[in-house]
């Protein structure tokens, strides 16, 4: 393997205090140097060792790529409607699913995974290296599969998401449903994922059935997450961390108990903020869980439904001006906190031995994510040691 020494970076976030300055490990005047797939050496320019190609960041700034850590990419279809519709003032429920789950089986297994690597492309662009990735659109023992199979092709992270409403098929046995999602279906998708999912909330599954579902998951194998506390109060957190779930996602809706609960507990409180962008909804409150102590995490929740999202610029826009974050904490979350969220310790940071994901920016920190919204700041993307074209 060949070494790339890139240089001339303005500023360098590590997301390790010990390599640089403040929580984020910043360098000023700063160079990386790549060894195969794998980050080699940090530090500052002047004291760079040689490597065998040399790259200008052409005073850039630079920062670990994104960790998505929910997306919702395997699907077809359009919700159009359904966003115009609440942007005239009517309310999300979780009933919209159903439209983008018709849409899902009657797409070709070509077609949906021409949709993924679309929208896997964009999210790249805009900086995202590492994306977790759902089922739940199938709502069938072979849908979901598929969808499994398919995600499969394009990350590691994949989630069987089969209870992400009851399916159509069985709207006047719910009971009959769970029980395939825990028998025939989670056989059916267990070989294929990493991470078992539940939508704990009205209208979709209650604490008892999702504890059901993430017991029977975790019995395969699989490790918990969990849809909780989106659209209402609910026992989604706090289920989440006695199930030791990698990440409670959304946490909209929280009560004293549930802050303490992720506080004191190991699950990652992954915030969704276009979710609520996208249906007018309240805002998580990403302080109140910081300043608890909780480690909170940012994703794009991308779907077609909800959150029509990949951009994690984006994400980290709203959470700075809308749910109480820094520009500091908004990019540790969306880096470092996603690979809490998927208990990673390769990526979400610049450090010796971690995978060689970074991204470029047009800017002289990261704080113009948040300083400029909406302009397409990332200049370039390095993922697994190679710059994307």
């Amino acid at each position: 393997m060949s070494t790339t020494l890139i240089t001339n970076i303005t500023n360098l976030v590590t997301n390790d205090p010990s390599l640089g300055e403040g929580p984020l490990g910043q360098i000023q005047d700063a160079a990386v140097v790549l060894d195969g797939d794998r980050i080699a050496w940090v530090g500052r320019a002047e004291d760079a060792p040689e490597a065998d190609h040399a790259h200008d960041a052409q005073g850039r700034s630079a920062i670990p790529g994104f960790v998505d850590s929910h997306s919702h990419l395997v699907f077809a279809g359009d919700r159009t409607q359904e966003f115009n519709a609440r942007m005239e003032g009517r309310s999300y429920s979780a009933g919209g699913i159903r439209t983008t789950v018709a849409a899902t089986r009657a797409a070709s297994d070509e077609e949906l995974e021409a949709n993924l690597v679309r929208y896997l492309r964009e999210a790249a662009r805009q900086g995202t290296t590492v994306f977790e990735t759902k089922s739940g659109y199938g709502l069938t023992v072979e849908d979901e599969a598929r969808a499994l199979r398919i995600a499969s092709r394009h990350t590691d992270e994949v989630t069987f998401l089969g209870a992400h409403i009851v399916s159509p098929d069985f709207a006047e046995d719910p009971a009959a449903y769970v029980d395939l999602v825990t028998g025939a279906m989670l056989d059916a998708c267990a070989p294929h994922a990493r991470w078992v999912d539940v939508f704990c909330e009205k209208g979709a599954f209650d604490g008892d059935q999702a504890r059901a579902i993430l017991t029977a998951g975790r019995a395969k194998g699989l490790h918990p997450r969990v849809h909780a506390n989106q659209l209402s109060y609910g026992p989604g957190v706090q289920l989440a961390v006695e199930l030791d779930a990698a990440s409670a996602d959304h946490c909209t809706h929280l009560t004293d108990a549930d802050v303490d609960a992720l506080a004191q507990g190991n699950t990652v409180a992954t915030l969704l903020p276009g979710a609520e962008f996208s249906t007018r909804a309240e805002w998580p409150d990403a302080r109140r869980l910081l300043d608890a102590g909780a480690t909170v995490a940012l994703s794009t929740d991308c779907n077609p439904g909800s959150s029509f999202t990949s951009s994690m610029p984006f994400c980290i826009a709203l959470a700075v001006r809308d749910m109480g974050m820094t520009p500091d904490e908004a990019l540790w979350a969306a880096t470092a906190g996603g690979a809490r969220a998927l208990r990673r310790t390769d990526v979400g940071r610049l450090t010796p031995g971690a995978r060689a994901d970074l991204a470029l920016l047009d800017a002289p920190s990261h704080v113009h994510l948040a300083y400029r919204p909406g302009v397409p700041l990332v200049r370039e993307v390095w993922q697994r040691g190679t710059l994307l074209g």
